[in-house]
């Protein structure tokens, strides 16, 4: 069925939504019972909008949580930080294949994520200062929309992205209708006077062809630009440059709604690791351990995880980014949990490392002392003006020191060389929208408020590490997620325990009072 929106025949589809309340929408029989509707017509964008799912995306929202005007806010402050006369260019992520028939589920890109808010693949958007947002969008095929279902077309990128310009991707390489022609920035005249009908002289073509410089997603690069003559042109004249400078700058301090987003994210991950904590000392698997921690997250509103989980039992939490996830945990050994999971397109990352058994080891005990130690020291050096670098250095300087003193580290000459091998990490990235977000902005930028980092000292002992045998095969790391404020920090993963007797009576269920700190004084004496 049609109906008439903002001017245009559209497609639509009823939702039938909320029961019709009050006499004059039915009326109810004695003795039967009876239920009216109503029908409300709203467009299939191909992602969730206030009208198909009123649970999810409120009134004036495009995406969850984030208002319209807040990309909109986005998009012109992008523009100025471009040059005058400069084209952005960002593809949309591309549908990534686990085999010929079954894709990977599909991720969009960050920077186009946060600059048009469409979820969905196949797109192409340009910013540029005489147009504003441009999108190219995917055209719906009736096979595809069987089995795929509806996407987001020409309709919705003006409507719902609220594009100053929209075309199908079959148009991107023609000139549009004269009525639709840009003035050129050079000479004031309708461009059409100046076009041929040939692929260099298209509507992206155009664009690029009366630009000075292009800027584009290098990460999500592709031919369809690529290979234009316009593009390759400006590349060999060295005036194609990675956007990611501008976006990150823009991404890097969080506004009050991403910041609402991040802290729900931090909160779900922090509820399913406690939950998997407490289910460790009945099913110490590696495996079970990471089915989890993502069931948990999953039902608590999170749509993904951030990464797969490292869940590293024993020897295995020596291995940075493992991954296999395939042993069991020895009774007595540590686990580390690195999680984080996905809340509206923002993430999260903390770890947590402890005995499922219930009770650290003497030697565990230290090195673990030593790490928590170190977690809150750093923590309480973040505040605006401080930077990533300088708590890594002062977290060096101190890791090294304990691990010294506990006979770990040995001699004067290469130990911090010998330092590196047990720990070659940073103390921390930036948080976002990717795990390690803002990837181009140096560790060494003045840290500012609404800026979130991690803090994550850790060890990684090796089983084969020439050094004292009981602390050999040990891995220890505790992360948490930092928010810069004006005056200090707030740690948003502050709900989960870190604290030794904490972790401890956790795992033993509150239920032996002194009797479990007896118990912990004497194994660490054995």
């Amino acid at each position: 069925m049609n109906s008439v929106h903002s001017g245009k025949q559209r497609k639509c589809r009823f939702s039938v939504e909320n029961y019709c309340k009050g006499a004059h929408s039915h009326k109810v029989l004695q003795g039967v019972g009876r239920c009216g509707y109503c029908s409300k017509i709203f467009i299939d964008a191909g992602q969730p909008t206030p009208a198909s799912h009123p649970q999810l995306v409120n009134e004036g929202e495009l995406t969850p949580g984030i208002p319209s005007e807040e990309y909109v806010s986005r998009r012109k402050r992008l523009l100025e930080l471009l040059p005058e006369n400069c084209l952005a260019i960002i593809a949309s992520a591309p549908v990534k294949m686990m085999t010929d028939v079954v894709p990977y589920t599909f991720r969009q890109d960050a920077d186009y994520l946060y600059i048009t808010g469409c979820q969905q693949p196949g797109g192409i958007a340009v910013l540029g200062h005489e147009f504003g947002l441009c999108m190219f969008m995917p055209e719906s095929h009736p096979h595809d929309v069987i089995w795929q279902g509806q996407i987001a077309g020409v309709d919705t990128a003006l409507d719902t992205f609220q594009a100053e310009k929209a075309y199908p991707m079959s148009k991107l390489k023609e000139y549009p209708q004269q009525s639709q022609y840009p003035l050129s920035p050079f000479t004031g005249e309708d461009d059409s006077t100046h076009a041929t009908q040939n692929e260099d002289h298209g509507i992206l073509p155009g664009m690029m062809g009366r630009s000075s410089k292009l800027l584009h997603n290098v990460k999500t690069a592709t031919p369809t630009y690529m290979d234009l003559e316009a593009f390759r042109n400006a590349a060999s004249s060295g005036q194609v440059q990675d956007l990611s400078v501008c976006t990150d700058e823009l991404r890097w301090v969080k506004s009050p709604a991403e910041l609402k987003l991040l802290r729900e994210s931090a909160s779900i991950a922090c509820q399913a690791l406690l939950q998997t904590m407490l289910h460790s000392k009945t099913y110490p698997y590696e495996s079970m351990l990471s089915a989890k921690v993502e069931y948990e997250c999953k039902m608590r509103g999170a749509q993904r995880m951030a990464f797969n989980p490292v869940v590293g039992g024993g020897p295995n939490a020596s291995v940075i980014h493992y991954s296999r996830n395939d042993q069991k945990v020895k009774d007595g050994d540590l686990v580390l949990m690195d999680i984080g999971c996905e809340f509206h397109g923002y993430l999260s990352d903390l770890t947590r490392t402890w005995p499922p058994c219930g009770f650290f080891s003497a030697a565990q005990w230290e090195l673990y002392d030593l790490i928590l130690e170190t977690n809150k020291e750093c923590v309480e050096l973040c505040r605006p003006g401080t930077s990533i670098r300088e708590i890594h250095h002062y977290s060096t300087e101190k890791l090294c020191r304990g691990l010294k003193e506990l006979g770990i580290l040995k001699g004067k000459r290469n130990i911090y060389q010998s330092y590196h091998q047990l720990n070659p990490t940073n103390i921390g990235h930036y948080l976002g929208m990717d795990v390690h977000d803002c990837h181009s902005l140096g560790t060494d930028r003045p840290l500012k408020p609404g800026v979130v980092i991690t803090i994550e000292p850790g060890v990684y002992i090796p089983s084969f590490f020439d050094g004292p045998e009981r602390f050999r095969g040990i891995g220890i790391r505790i992360e948490d997620e930092v928010l810069i404020t004006e005056t200090g920090y707030e740690v948003l993963t502050g709900s989960l325990p870190k604290e030794v007797k904490h972790i401890e009576a956790l795992l033993n269920n509150f239920c032996h009072g002194m009797n479990a700190e007896s118990q912990n004084k004497k194994m660490r004496a054995e």
